[in-house]
């Protein structure tokens, strides 16, 4: 995977579906029993659903994360055949599940774990909302991650810091630099030095190079923009020679880096720049997610966040749910509690299921969803109604492509799902 010019180490020996998003592609590229790779500098990288490095030096070696559990005992079997020095400290840079689950197999007596002080606060959350958050992420991620996480172990930090942490090993210096505008409020940057190598983490999302994803399908906790600008900010200012991230391979080149996070930076401060413009001339929500797109020099991938889910996450971020649309938004009736009524009220459901199919004509695939979502379950025409439902998300699904990992696998759930309702209505 080379968005920025720069392969090394070979190609992940499991074959990838080009047809699939590149998150999909990169997921299982540690699938299997395969080797290390030497990123060079003593440094070696074991692909897994999140990569984990092993920086060596002569006093024993430093861990940047430790992947997901049920990789451990394979992770650690590549690192233990291109090291013999024992493992004297583990940094996490970030608390996911993919970049802690194998702190258990790695540990031991003596090794120090460090984190940035955020990151219990994080744990906590996840452990609290751990099964609401597990089946949303099964309905994007089954069809990607095989297996499931039967054991969540959680780590013990020995050492956490705020801003800032250094220390030397073997003649090496590595220092930690919290970056909460990352996936996580307790992000962080290793920052070497000495030899200009940055491991970023997942700070700037799975895929380098593209827009940040500041709120995720699955369900998250808002990553701020400002945080995430300043953040990518702070990496520019170290002019690193070579940035690793969470997956895929290295980058190198101090001017490839600098010009990729620049235009990072730039995409996210255009963003915000633009919907704060717009909340200020009072336009809606809706208009803005509709209209604001990224200028031509800035027209950066998404294929992890998406640009109208940006502006809607800073609008939501600065000027919270209430829309001042409507006095309904402050209470707990919801909109589809009058959708009988309104179907009624057009005729029945054939004849708004008539409207939903000239929407569909017109190619309005959104507003004849709408329309064929409000006829109930118990209506005679319900399954009418899912034969309209299915063919508005294969065009939707269509017309987004197929670069935007959340987007696709939401819509191929959605269209399984009505599937599923349309043949059990026939029996």
């Amino acid at each position: 995977m080379n968005h920025t010019g720069y392969i090394r180490g070979g190609e992940p020996k499991k074959m990838r579906d080009a047809n699939q998003p590149l998150n999909a592609q990169i997921i299982n590229d540690g699938a299997g029993t395969q080797d290390a790779v030497d990123l060079g500098n003593g440094i070696f990288m074991s692909r897994d659903v999140s990569n984990l490095y092993l920086v060596t030096t002569g006093d024993g070696d430093v861990l940047v994360n430790t992947g997901i559990i049920y990789s451990a005992a394979e992770n650690k079997r590549r690192f233990t055949a291109v090291s013999d020095k024992p493992i004297r400290k583990i940094v996490f840079t970030q608390s996911h599940e993919d970049h802690i689950g194998g702190w258990p197999t790695f540990n031991a007596p003596g090794v120090e774990t460090i984190g940035q002080a955020n990151l219990p606060f994080v744990r906590t959350q996840y452990r609290d909302l751990g099964p609401a958050m597990a089946a949303r992420s099964r309905r994007l991620w089954s069809r990607d991650q095989k297996r499931e996480l039967t054991e969540r172990p959680e780590p013990v930090l020995t050492t956490t810091f705020h801003d800032t942490h250094s220390f030397e090993l073997g003649g090496r210096r590595f220092e930690l630099l919290s970056v909460p505008g990352g996936e996580t409020v307790d992000s962080l940057v290793v920052w070497l030095p000495q030899d200009r190598i940055v491991f970023t983490g997942n700070m700037t999302g799975p895929i380098f190079g593209h827009v940040p994803n500041l709120y995720t399908v699955r369900g998250d906790r808002y990553r701020y923009v400002q945080w995430y600008i300043d953040s990518v900010q702070r990496v520019i200012d170290l002019e690193p020679e070579v940035l690793i991230t969470g997956h895929g391979e290295p980058i190198r080149g101090a001017e490839t880096i600098r010009d990729s996070l620049t235009r990072m930076r730039d995409a996210a401060q255009y963003l915000r720049d633009a919907t704060f413009e717009g909340m200020n001339a009072g336009k809606s929500l809706w208009e803005l997610m509709e209209t604001i797109v990224l200028p031509q020099e800035l027209a950066i991938p998404q294929g992890h966040g998406k640009v109208p889910w940006i502006v809607r996450s800073i609008w939501e971020e600065h000027l919270g749910w209430f829309r001042y649309e409507s006095t309904t938004e402050l209470y707990g009736t919801p909109a589809n509690s009058v959708f009988p009524d309104l179907i009624a009220l057009a005729g029945g459901a054939e004849a708004a299921l008539d409207l939903a199919n000239r929407y569909l004509s017109d190619s309005q695939p959104l507003k004849a969803l709408h329309v064929a979502e409000a006829v109930e379950p118990a209506s005679p025409s319900h399954r009418r109604a899912l034969g309209i439902q299915l063919e508005a998300q294969r065009v939707i699904l269509t017309a987004a492509g197929r670069e935007n990992f959340s987007e696709v696998r939401w819509l191929e759930s959605e269209i399984r799902r009505i599937e599923d309702a349309l043949a059990e209505a026939k029996q």
